[in-house]
């Protein structure tokens, strides 16, 4: 692609500061502005208020610093020679301008919903300015921070209240109509005869031409099997419509007898009118652009942060990777990223008919062009592909953000984490960068849960195997965010790495894994792998996929996190659950119930077992770990293990001392559940 061009930095930003063009807001039009929570102060920085409207974006395809973003150039201009866009906003701020700590927090929405004040202040998924509920416990508030939320991805869900942002489509120079091939898979666990092109209730790229050969559905048992081609007259595109009729549809597709559930499927079809995708990455540059320098910005700040979640997380690598943390001015965009569980991806966020929400695991969304070389900032040689590459590579010294990777162990088994601190064959580590701190949250799921996990996910008994790991590592991403504040803010350095390596033995591969013999608990014997991937000879020279689907080369290695005797994940940041254990929290899980593939991992999700509760029930069962009376004398003697245990993350700096009691309730409702018998 345009964004592989090596081009000369130095020279690149001395271009942009001699245009006269600039990326830029152009208009924002205010729907709403409403006091948060009738006026309430949130103490130093007063009263918040509410801004909801839209932002108006005008681009420059001639601007050197544009050149990257794919098929900008034939995208339709205005009277100026620019490309326009918009997108709906949100924006939390304090009232009165002098009390601001000119401070922006800018939420790069996962697939647009809002995450960052349910993630960050315990709030509901609400935000309503008059629901008390909606800012939870007010960190962020009592923080001084605006926060900024925008959309930036175009075919978000048409749910109520999504962000996104309305780019244009692109056409040939003469104006005549783009065509291509589109991709997509799934992995199928319910009876069916229909399925939605569309990634997760997404808008979907339409088939043009329900008759041309491009159009091929294949069938596979399991991720390495070979494709089958199933006969062209027993598909269609089709729906069912609500009276249970079979009706043509561009966006769906229909085979005859309906499709076999643990099959994987995948459907290659001709579409038409790809999106300039890539402007989602402009857009998120030039929000904080506007913030920083235009003086008349309706929420002005000195210095701007990013946090990114999963699908978002990986955005900000991309983001990194093609260069966007310098604006067309030349000058530094954000001061701070925080991309979490992002393991080594970047995603489909600006080629020709990129489907944003598209990712990777082991066992679904397969080989989308989300996991590629390069992987580390640091530049490193492949020597299999014979090319040297890094994700900073095109990013000017100077405008590098203070950056936290933030991975739980989930990443390491299903999003082929420990690519970013390893070389490219995984025999040796590569530190973070000086701007850097990589983080690895022990034994935690992708995503925070709930508490005690339902029984209804109680997979085996004897001892209780349940899908769902409710460790609560929430509290670790309220604490490094507090952290990136003062990093940025102050200058004040953070907690060092914590990641497993290859240098003290503490990162293994998953056949080396010294795992428990935990009755009826299986160990994953597979695990995500990234690959050297074909798209075709224009992906990486103009960002238009030509192969698909791509051909696969060899893998890179993945590497996990090695265990202790309980099989709780060693290296990184422990919680007080591993600190101080009465399970084994497994980052990941087992398809175990499923009608095909139950040795193959779920997406997401992790796996908890219980001690036994006395050597009664340790006997019982011939687990091999210890019970947990034998551990701890009495539930007290237990908290006050926890006590310390919580007391020294606040001194490492990965929990707030406003968690403490939090994490204590925690702990006690586990004593509770594990050794009281409160399970059902």
């Amino acid at each position: 692609m345009k964004f592989v061009r090596f081009w000369c930095l130095a020279l690149l930003i001395g271009l942009a500061a001699l245009s006269t063009a600039e990326a830029r807001v152009v208009r924002v039009e205010v729907d709403r502005r409403t006091e948060v929570l009738g006026g309430t102060s949130f103490g130093a920085f007063g009263a918040y208020e509410q801004i909801e409207g839209r932002v108006y974006f005008a681009f420059d395809p001639a601007h050197p610093m544009n050149d990257q973003i794919v098929d900008l150039e034939l995208a339709p201009r205005d009277s100026a020679g620019h490309v326009r866009a918009w997108a709906n906003f949100t924006v939390l701020q304090p009232v009165d301008p002098e009390k601001r700590r000119r401070l922006a927090l800018v939420e790069v929405s996962n697939r647009g919903g809002m995450f960052t004040l349910p993630y960050f202040n315990r709030a509901t998924a609400s935000l309503d300015p008059s629901d008390p509920d909606a800012f939870g416990d007010r960190l962020l508030m009592e923080a001084g921070l605006t926060v900024i939320w925008i959309g930036w991805q175009w075919d978000v869900p048409r749910n109520e209240g999504r962000l996104r942002l309305r780019v244009p489509v692109a056409r040939h120079a003469d104006g005549s109509t783009i065509f291509g091939r589109v991709r997509s898979d799934w992995v199928v666990d319910d009876t069916t005869d229909v399925l939605a092109l569309g990634h997760r209730d997404h808008y979907a790229y339409r088939a043009a031409d329900f008759d041309h050969p491009d159009n091929v559905l294949t069938v596979r048992a399991d991720r390495g099997a070979p494709r089958r081609i199933i006969p062209r007259d027993q598909w269609s595109f089709a729906r069912r419509d609500s009276a249970g009729a079979l009706v043509p549809d561009s966006t769906h597709i229909h085979l005859e007898g309906g499709f076999e559930i643990g099959k994987i499927y995948e459907c290659v079809y001709r579409s038409k009118n790809p999106r300039i995708v890539g402007l989602g990455l402009a857009a998120i540059r030039d929000i904080i652009s506007y913030a920083k320098y235009d003086p008349d910005a309706l929420f002005p700040v000195d210095q701007g942060l990013a946090v990114g979640v999963s699908q978002t997380g990986r955005f900000l690598r991309h983001f990194l990777y093609q260069g966007f943390n310098t604006d067309e001015q030349g000058r530094k965009a954000y001061d701070g990223f925080l991309a979490i569980t992002a393991g080594a991806g970047r995603g489909s966020f600006n080629h020709r008919f990129a489907q944003p929400s598209r990712d990777a695991h082991r066992f679904s969304a397969f080989a989308y062009p989300t996991d590629i070389f390069p992987f580390t900032s640091q530049a490193q040689f492949d020597s299999l592909q014979w090319r040297t590459d890094g994700i900073l590579a095109r990013q000017p010294p100077a405008d590098r953000p203070k950056t936290m990777y933030v991975n739980t162990g989930y990443e390491y088994w299903g999003r082929a984490a420990s690519l970013i601190h390893t070389t490219p064959d995984g025999t040796e580590d590569v530190a973070p960068m000086a701007n850097e701190r990589i983080y690895h949250l022990a034994s935690a799921q992708h995503f925070p849960w709930r508490f005690p996990p339902p029984e209804a996910n109680r997979l085996v008994d004897d001892p209780a195997l349940y899908r769902g790991n409710p460790m609560d590592h929430s509290v670790v991403y309220r604490a490094l965010l507090v952290q990136l504040i003062s990093w940025v803010d102050r200058g004040t350095p953070p907690p060092p790495s914590q990641y497993p390596r290859r240098s003290d033995g503490t990162l293994v591969s998953i056949d080396t894994l010294d795992f428990p013999s935990i009755p009826n608990v299986h160990v994953p014997d597979v695990i995500h792998t990234a690959h050297r991937a074909d798209y075709g000879a224009r992906f990486r020279t103009d960002g238009v996929v030509t192969q698909q689907p791509p051909r696969l080369g060899p893998a890179f290695p993945s590497l996990v996190a090695q265990v202790d005797a309980l099989g709780n994940e060693q290296a990184g940041i422990e919680t007080v659950e591993t600190r101080v254990p009465l399970a084994t929290y497994m980052p990941w899980n087992l398809r175990r119930g499923a009608a095909h593939n139950a040795d193959e991992l779920t997406d997401f999700f992790g796996s908890v077992v219980p001690l036994p509760a006395t050597p009664a029930d340790k006997a019982a069962t011939g687990d091999p770990r210890p019970a947990a009376t034998s551990l701890y004398a009495s539930k007290s003697a237990y908290m006050a293990e926890v006590r310390d245990a919580a007391n020294a993350m606040i001194e490492e700096g990965v929990l707030l001392t406003a968690d403490r009691d939090r994490v204590m309730e925690r702990a006690a409702a586990i004593w509770d559940w594990v050794v009281a018998g409160e399970r059902e």
